[in-house]
């Protein structure tokens, strides 16, 4: 008999999510209330594509680059290889993650669990190992004060960015990984309800 996957939830809640700084947060706008009468509840919201836990698109920092609606689906799921790391990520680190995600047969899919923050140079070794997906736990992948450099690297190779995943707890390893964005077309980046089964 099988041992039973166990699914793990590695979404932030939207109206309670971390806000990069400078962009605006989720508004929740109660539209219809069953206590003030109303048939049913109806809500309305606005919110940035890169609150909380979501994906970026190329065209995110390229002019002429895919937006969420022209990424296939399965950049987004499947097999992936979660990696514990804390503070910067070298390019030897990074080296070192991918050999661990090949041991695993995991290796198109990377989750970086941790304050970890993706080195212009870790970057150039992600992207020329041909990733489908980095994610990490941070609003962005590179360093808050500047991460352009590191998102031209990668989604100028078309990896797509996982940002804002909530790994703690979860141990290093291999899983399955849905992070399906909203499909918005023509956008640069859209939340998603990602998780983990392993």
């Amino acid at each position: 008999m099988s041992e039973e996957k166990k699914l793990f939830d590695i979404s932030q809640e939207v109206f309670s999510c971390n806000v990069y700084p400078g962009d605006p947060s989720p508004v929740m706008t109660p539209k219809q209330r069953i206590a003030d009468g109303a048939h049913c509840n109806l809500t309305a919201f606005s919110m940035c594509a890169h609150n909380g836990t979501h994906i970026d698109a190329p065209f995110h920092f390229i002019r002429d680059g895919k937006t969420v609606d022209q990424i296939p689906l399965d950049r987004f799921t499947g097999d992936c290889f979660l990696a514990r790391h804390e503070g910067d990520v070298s390019a030897e680190d990074a080296a070192a993650i991918l050999r661990r995600a090949i041991d695993a047969g995991a290796s198109q899919r990377i989750l970086i669990a941790g304050k970890a923050t993706v080195t212009e140079d870790a970057a150039r070794v992600f992207a020329g190992a041909g990733l489908l997906l980095l994610g990490n736990e941070s609003q962005t992948v590179g360093p808050e004060s500047g991460p352009m450099q590191v998102h031209l690297i990668l989604l100028g190779a078309e990896v797509v960015l996982l940002e804002g995943i909530v790994l703690k707890d979860i141990p290093e390893g291999k899983y399955f990984l849905n992070a399906a964005p909203l499909n918005l077309g023509g956008v640069d980046g859209a939340p998603c309800r990602a998780w983990l089964m392993g």
